[in-house]
């Protein structure tokens, strides 16, 4: 049994077919799917997604490309939402420097907010990284521990990166790309990670795994994110599974 640890059940293109996705998810072994946020409307649906299916939890928060129009309003309502008792997690949020993300000072401000709320409601954090690794840690580094920990999602960095976030309480979590034919550097990434750290997902709808890449992800594919990472750390899947499961519950505390 596996859990997907970020998928985004929400999604126009998951969303019209969210029972079918369950069913093909749980003939493969997939317990439970979290379902991050990436603004307030999303957040919301991810919280009525788990209100609808036992098999789905519900995480909340403002991705960095979404935060022009926070302010302290909407701060208020995503602490009201966190405290749902189907949410298990604030996220997806974190800093993302590729062309075109709004103002880098005004996403590390968000950022430190959402979570310094997190410490506070002792919920975890997903943290998203993208082009933004030296940021991302002095920013990680500076407000210190959370005490309900977090998870560096899609995890994309390096290893010296994947042991600095590690010193710091957080999980790593994989998702498609760990599988990719071209990737070189980033499976090698894996043996850094102790294997009471490790986690895995799809992000779907996308980063679809090998052999799906370039087609819509799901949550049934966390499977052959789960097999490359046991493939990687000489282990059986059979092996591997509860234990991938047994670190989501544990950082998800919420997740029953």
């Amino acid at each position: 049994m596996l859990i997907d640890s970020h998928a985004h059940l929400q999604d126009p293109l998951l969303l019209s077919e969210v029972e079918d996705i369950l069913d093909r998810a749980l003939k493969v072994g997939v317990q439970a799917i979290i379902c991050p946020g990436y603004d307030l409307p999303s957040s919301r649906q991810a919280i009525k997604l788990a209100e609808n299916y036992p098999s789905i939890w519900a995480a909340v928060g403002f991705h960095p490309e979404n935060i022009a129009n926070v302010d302290e309003n909407s701060l208020t309502e995503l602490k009201d939402m966190a405290q749902h008792p189907q949410v298990v997690a604030i996220g997806e949020i974190g800093l993302d420097y590729v062309n075109g993300v709004p103002d880098r000072e005004r996403q590390k401000t968000i950022f430190r907010r959402q979570l310094k709320l997190a410490a506070e409601l002792e919920l975890p954090a997903i943290i998203h990284n993208r082009e933004s690794h030296a940021d991302l840690l002095a920013t990680i580094q500076d407000i210190g521990p959370l005490p309900q920990g977090g998870v560096m999602h899609c995890f994309s960095g390096s290893s010296e990166l994947a042991k600095e976030c590690v010193k710091l309480g957080y999980y790593i979590s994989y998702a498609g790309p760990v599988t990719f034919k071209n990737a070189r550097r980033l499976p090698e990434t894996v043996a850094y990670v102790p294997l009471d750290r490790l986690l895995c997902e799809t992000d779907s709808p996308y980063l679809s795994p090998e052999p799906y890449r370039g087609k819509r992800n799901e949550p049934a594919r966390v499977i052959h994110v789960a097999a490359k990472l046991a493939e990687i750390l000489g282990r059986e899947l059979e092996e591997l599974a509860p234990i991938l499961t047994a670190n989501t519950k544990r950082l998800f505390h919420r997740l029953k």
